[in-house]
């Protein structure tokens, strides 16, 4: 199977989940123009299973290091195959209420609150189950998220102020899901040999067999999370699943794309966890929030007649978030080349960055 070798590459594989999984909710809004996002679930679901497959049968089954996809299925015992497949179950209940958060509220908002929580306590969580990287460092980075979350939310109670009635009820929900998501990444990890995926432990898990129970997990778990969606939907009036099979062939292809979109990220992300640490690596990917916040932003124009004030919180919300993310990568570096700074001067360099930055967006 196809192992990362050093560090650097780890980043690079987390920057691409990053980039995945700040992206997939474009899809949802894609379809939701004429698509029920609980009928869109359904599709991604079956994207997030589809590329788990591919997957192991392809980068999880090539090369002379680790062992094959299939035989690894084969000697996995079952506290292994348990918590990767409980780990999708905690995802799934997570993610169906971000779709959710997504319809009522939009991107560039239920992205920073729910997945900006789920890093915060994510890394936490994930840290102290698998401790690797410098501790001081994390929590700096983590800090700092921290704040770019409130001031995006904040940016958004601004935005609204005049024009209609702030969503509670989307907020909520996106704290909801991104609270219970903080949780799903350790049991995954925890079904594989951190260590040493080039000759895991009896019985552990490799990144793909992993990621494929996990997929199983998820689509197990959607009959009875999202027959409940559709049964008590937060939004709207209840659907039946004779619905789904109403939608065109283009309507459901967008929704497993959104599923393969994400499977890519979280394959990426699980295959860099060893070099990276869980930590670090479910945190860098979990910057998918200042992606999605982009895209809610300049694309879909969720902030479209904003007042300046909101926008001047959006840029503090990205510059700490690039921030908060430096100090994650910097974290695992094992060499202070990493970033071609000294280690000592490091603080200083990322404040002087923030200074810059600042006053450039004041002369703009």
């Amino acid at each position: 199977m196809y192992i990362v070798q050093d560090y650097s590459l780890a980043v690079i594989f987390c920057v691409v989940t990053m980039l995945c999984w700040g992206s997939w909710g474009n899809t949802q809004k894609l379809a939701s123009k004429t698509w029920r996002y609980e009928f869109f679930y359904w599709d991604y679901v079956i994207g997030v299973l589809l590329f788990s497959l591919i997957s192991g049968f392809t980068l999880g089954s090539i090369g002379t290091e680790g062992r094959s996809f299939l035989p690894d299925l084969a000697q996995a015992n079952l506290a292994s195959l348990g918590s990767a497949f409980l780990g999708g179950i905690i995802f799934n209940a997570a993610n169906i209420l971000l779709s959710a958060a997504i319809a009522i509220c939009g991107l560039s908002v239920a992205f920073p609150v729910g997945i900006g929580l789920a890093l915060v306590l994510g890394v936490l969580v994930n840290y102290f189950g698998a401790a690797k990287g410098e501790p001081t460092y994390i929590f700096i980075g983590v800090a700092l998220i921290t704040i770019a979350i409130i001031l995006n939310g904040l940016a958004y109670k601004k935005a609204l102020v005049g024009t209609k009635k702030v969503s509670g009820k989307g907020i909520l929900i996106s704290v909801v899901a991104g609270v219970i998501m903080a949780f799903f990444y350790r049991f995954v990890a925890a079904s594989m040999d951190m260590e040493n995926f080039a000759s895991p432990a009896p019985g552990k898990l490799t990144p793909y067999t992993a990621v494929f129970v996990f997929a199983i997990g998820v689509f197990v778990s959607n009959f009875l999370f999202n027959t409940l969606a559709m049964k008590h939907p937060v939004e709207g009036k209840p659907v039946s699943i004779s619905g789904y099979f109403k939608g065109d062939m283009s309507t459901h292809l967008v929704g497993v794309l959104g599923g393969v979109i994400w499977c890519i990220g979280q394959s990426f992300s699980m295959i860099a966890s060893e070099k990276a640490g869980a930590a670090i690596s479910y945190g860098l990917g979990q910057g998918a929030t200042l992606v999605s916040a982009l895209w809610g932003i300049l694309i879909w124009k969720e902030f479209k007649g904003a007042p300046a004030i909101s926008n001047r919180l959006n840029v503090g919300m990205f510059i700490l978030f690039v921030i908060g993310l430096g100090f994650l990568i910097y974290a695992g570096a094992e060499i202070t080349l990493f970033l071609f700074i000294p280690e000592k001067t490091l603080p200083l360099f990322l404040f002087l960055v923030y200074g810059s930055l600042i006053t450039k967006k004041d002369d703009l």
